[in-house]
């Protein structure tokens, strides 16, 4: 067992290269697996960028995802709330048992059978959406045309949230979401959204009905008696952002993918039970959200040979364990038919994504249909132009003008 306590530079989050992790990231899994980094935040932290040592960190008890503490690890400058305005915390910043609790409450709107019940309604969604793109001009943003919209209605309709606000909330997360704008400014981005579905959700208690989630989910209270406003507030706002963001930018990037690999491509268009095995992939290539997993020791622990002590923050770098030989044979290929399901893509242990079903699901309709229906569809610039977002927590792309 090791105790470092040297800091390595700031950690590199932006990608080089497009479609693969920043290089730093096999250096420090080859040299230093469990290093000490700067965050960009003014922080430091270990960063874990072997897959068995972030898998270890995810399931342990030991780790704790409380955002409002100050030793939770950030990558970006803390931001700092009214006096008058309580933090509540959603499911992704709880511990058990509260944590257990909350997820245990939702979790049945996320079943396997509840998402084969939603399937029509989102195939009718993708359908409408290609129509209108396919009826409008060429090249057309792959991002605005469907990309975006699709999951923001799914989650919109899920939730009982008006889409016809989706302008305002995407509006919000992706400044929450950006780098490059000042904590002051993502502060307001986070209280106006909350604001917003604070009033959403006592509306909602005037006149609950079982038709959307939220609705269920206030009656649920109420027949238990234990009506929590706050947290209700807490599961819309996460489930709005995560449902749209995530979503969004995996069929992008997914699109983009699968059109600069042909072969790949035509394995789908053969045989369409392969889009599951192919999103699979799609999702480990890309582990958008990778530093969704940092937490905080909340005693000393040890993780790769290296002693973690209370009280430090530790990020694990998905991306880098979802491209660690150790779990991937030639981990930098892209290849639907590896059948790599233990990525961390989605996280891992008590914390592991709530919505993943109903993501995989978007993911497979979307391309289903839009290879099907539009078999020439190309991307309209070289690749090396598209608007990637590495200004952004969240990868994925801006724009993705397309043709046919």
């Amino acid at each position: 067992m090791t105790d470092v306590e040297e800091t390595t530079a700031t950690l590199p989050l932006a990608r080089k290269c497009p479609f693969s992790p920043p290089p730093e990231y096999e250096r420090l899994r080859r040299e230093s697996p469990v290093s000490r980094v700067g965050l960009p935040s003014g922080q430091t932290a270990w960063a874990l960028t072997r897959l068995e040592d972030i898998r270890e960190m995810l399931s342990s008890p030991h780790f704790s995802s409380d955002r409002q503490s100050p030793s939770f690890p950030l990558m970006v400058a803390r931001q700092i709330r009214r006096e008058d305005k309580p933090f509540r915390p959603s499911l992704i910043a709880m511990d058990p048992p509260e944590h257990s609790k909350a997820r245990r409450d939702v979790v049945g709107e996320f079943t396997v059978k509840r998402m084969k019940a939603l399937q029509p309604r989102i195939q009718q969604i993708v359908d409408e959406h290609i129509d209108a793109m396919l009826a409008g001009p060429k090249p057309a943003d792959l991002v605005q045309a469907l990309s975006l919209p699709v999951p923001s209605l799914v989650i919109c309709e899920l939730l009982g949230v008006p889409y016809s606000d989706h302008e305002f909330f995407q509006s919000c997360s992706s400044r929450m979401l950006s780098r490059e704008v000042t904590a002051e400014e993502r502060m307001t981005a986070f209280e106006s959204l909350e604001n917003y579905l604070d009033e959403l959700v006592t509306k909602k208690e005037a006149n609950a009905t079982e038709d959307d989630l939220l609705g269920r989910q206030i009656l649920k209270q109420r027949e238990t008696g234990e009506a929590d406003h706050g947290e209700l507030v807490g599961l819309a706002f996460l489930l709005l952002i995560a449902g749209h963001e995530t979503t969004a930018n995996m069929i992008s990037l997914g699109t983009a993918t699968l059109l600069e690999n042909p072969d790949q491509l035509a394995k789908i268009k053969a045989d369409p039970g392969k889009t599951l095995a192919a999103i699979e992939e799609l999702l480990r290539v890309f582990t958008i959200a990778e530093t969704a997993t940092s937490r905080f020791a909340t005693a000393d622990v040890e993780i790769g040979g290296t002693l973690i002590r209370a009280g430090e923050g530790v990020v694990g770098l998905s991306n880098a364990g979802n491209h660690d030989p150790e779990g991937f044979e030639n981990p930098d290929a892209f290849d639907i038919e590896r059948g790599a399901r233990h990525h961390v893509a989605f996280g891992f242990g008590v914390h592991q994504c709530l919505g993943q079903n109903l993501a995989r699901l978007e993911l497979q309709i979307v391309f289903d249909t839009l290879f099907r229906r539009v078999p020439g569809i190309r991307i309209a610039v070289p690749v090396d132009e598209l608007p990637f977002k590495h200004d952004s927590t969240i990868y994925g792309l801006h724009a993705l003008p397309v043709t046919w």
